[in-house]
C-alpha cells in the first residue's frame, strides 16, 4: 500500500516503514504526526484518487530527527566588474518514518 501527500509546498510517496526527508515541521523526536491532505491511495488494485484529495484518508508518521540538508554554495559573479559573491545554505528538514496509511 503506498499513497502521495503533500506538505511544506511539495508532494511525497509514502509506503509503510518508509523513511523520508520532508521540509522543516515542528515537533520533537518521538512525537506522532499526521498528514490529512492524501491526493491519491493504492491498496494492491484498489485505487482512490481524490479531487482534489481523497476523504478521510491519513498518511501517519514519527518524527525521528530535525536536521539539515547538505551545503550547497550560492556564488555569484559579474564578470570584467571585480565583483564576486559567495554565500553557503543549508535548509532545515525533518527527517520522518511513516508508521501507517489509513482509509476508509
Amino acid at each position: 500500500m503506498h499513497a502521495f501527500f503533500a506538505t511544506g509546498g511539495k508532494q511525497y510517496r509514502a509506503e509503510k516503514g518508509a523513511v523520508i526527508h520532508i521540509e522543516r515541521i515542528e515537533g520533537d523526536e518521538g512525537a506522532e504526526i499526521r498528514f490529512d491532505q492524501v491526493f491519491a491511495v493504492q491498496d494492491g488494485d484498489d485505487v482512490r484518487i481524490g479531487t482534489p484529495t481523497v476523504e478521510n484518508a491519513v498518511v501517519i508518521g514519527e518524527i525521528k530527527a530535525q536536521d539539515r540538508h547538505k551545503k550547497i554554495i550560492v556564488f555569484k559573479k559579474r564578470r570584467r566588474q571585480n565583483s564576486r559573491r559567495k554565500n553557503g545554505h543549508r535548509q532545515h528538514r525533518t527527517v520522518i518514518e511513516i508508521t501507517d496509511i489509513v482509509f476508509a
